[in-house]
Parts: structure tokens; C-alpha cells; sequence
């Protein structure tokens, strides 16, 4: 199955380094260019972005996922081909989950922690097999993975942790370790574990997700 959808997890903190912000702006230019779809947090600003105004601005199809508390404090970008307002943070990650082939992760706060450890936590038990991809020219992640490795060392996490994602330096990189290692999806969420884990309404959401990315109209949710 060819990759349609990649989720990029990053910051959107307005007060980021320039040089986080060109990388991001030439990953989305790359994603459009791959005629990838983008699934990101929503946000306006920020990483969030640069990397969704360069993608639209390059011609792809870009799905925001925010929640209500959020929308204000991120500036959710209306602009966006379409923009999916959630109740949780929970339904908001698994609506960007259950959506994507691929994971690209920039620089970002803990809610990028978070977001990065939840999918290799999830590919490590089994419930996917999808790429997930640092791209880091900077270093930035490198704690982190000095972190998993200590891990390892320590007898807490299996040395194959370590194996399940993979940083580079690049976007080219970045854009070529996603088609490599992208093959059969495996243990995403069906619409029935999304309505047990975060109800009827999400399912629902993601079904929408699904159809809107088939080149299906698709309305946007009520605000």
C-alpha cells in the first residue's frame, strides 16, 4: 500500500528558533511535492504552521485536528482543506492516528513528547508498524534517544526499542526513510476501538477523516 497521509507532530509555540521553522516549512513543500497528504494538531502558529501553510501552499491536502480548548490558543488555521475540532486531546491523537501512514516529528514541547512516545510505545506493543521518523538537524532529539538507549542499558526496555524509529538530518532524508520503511499497516484502530476508547463522536470524526481523504465532500464538523 503506497504512502497517502503522513501525521507531523511539532511545536506550536510561536516564540521557536528560525532555524526549526525553515526545516519545517521545506518538510511540508516536500510532503506536497511527494502528493502526500498532511495530518497535523490544527495550530495556525508556530512549527504547526510553517509546515501547514508551506504543504497548502504547495498544493496538498491538509487535515487540522484540534481540540475546542485549544482552538483559541493555538489560532487554529481555518484555512486548512479540512479542520476537525475534537472534545479531548485523547480523541484529537487517535483521529491523527488512526488517519496517517507515516509519523514525522519536529522539534516540540511535551505535547510533542508525548505525542512521539504514545506512537513508539504503540508500535513497540504491536498495534502498528508504521514509520516514525525524527528529523532533527539540529540535535534537539538527541536526549531523547540517549534516553531510550539508557533504557536499554538498564534493563527497563527491550533492545529492539530502539530500532523503531529513526532520526535524520534532512528533509530528503526524512522523505526517503518514510518510503523505505513504509510497508503493510498493521494494528491500526478500527472505528469499533475508537468508539470504546473515546465514544461514538470520534469514530465517527474518523470515518469522516477517512472519506475526506478519498477525495470524498466531506462537511466540516459543527463549531
Amino acid at each position: 500500500m503506497a504512502v497517502t497521509t503522513v501525521c507531523v507532530f511539532c511545536a506550536s509555540s510561536d516564540a521557536v528558533a528560525s532555524d526549526h521553522r525553515g526545516t519545517a516549512r521545506a518538510l511540508g513543500t516536500a510532503i506536497a511535492r511527494e502528493g502526500w497528504s498532511l495530518m497535523y494538531g490544527g495550530g495556525n502558529i508556530g512549527l504547526m504552521g510553517e509546515v501547514a501553510r508551506a504543504a497548502l501552499d504547495a498544493g496538498a491536502h491538509v487535515t487540522g485536528v484540534i481540540p475546542h480548548l485549544l482552538a483559541n490558543r493555538e489560532v487554529a488555521l481555518e484555512e486548512v482543506s479540512r479542520l476537525v475540532r475534537t472534545d479531548t486531546m485523547r480523541e484529537r491523537k487517535a483521529l491523527m492516528d488512526e488517519g496517517s501512514d507515516a509519523f514525522l516529528v519536529l522539534p516540540g514541547g511535551i505535547g510533542t513528547l508525548e505525542e512521539v512516545v504514545e506512537i513508539l510505545t504503540l508500535k513497540q506493543l504491536g498495534y502498528h508498524d508504521r514509520p516514525i521518523i525524527l528529523l532533527d538537524p539540529t540535535g534537539y532529539w538527541d536526549p531523547l534517544l540517549a534516553l531510550l538507549e539508557r533504557m536499554v542499558e538498564q534493563g527497563l526496555a527491550d533492545p529492539e526499542l530502539t530500532r523503531l524509529l529513526e532520526s535524520v538530518d534532512d528533509v530528503q532524508g526524512a522523505i526517503k526513510a518514510v518510503r523505505e520503511q513504509h510497508g503493510a499497516q498493521t494494528g491500526d484502530p478500527s472505528d469499533v476501538a475508537l468508539e470504546l476508547e473515546t465514544g461514538d463522536a470520534s469514530a465517527e470524526a474518523a470515518r469522516e477523516v477517512r472519506e475526506a481523504h478519498a477525495g470524498e465532500e466531506v462537511s466540516h464538523p459543527p463549531t
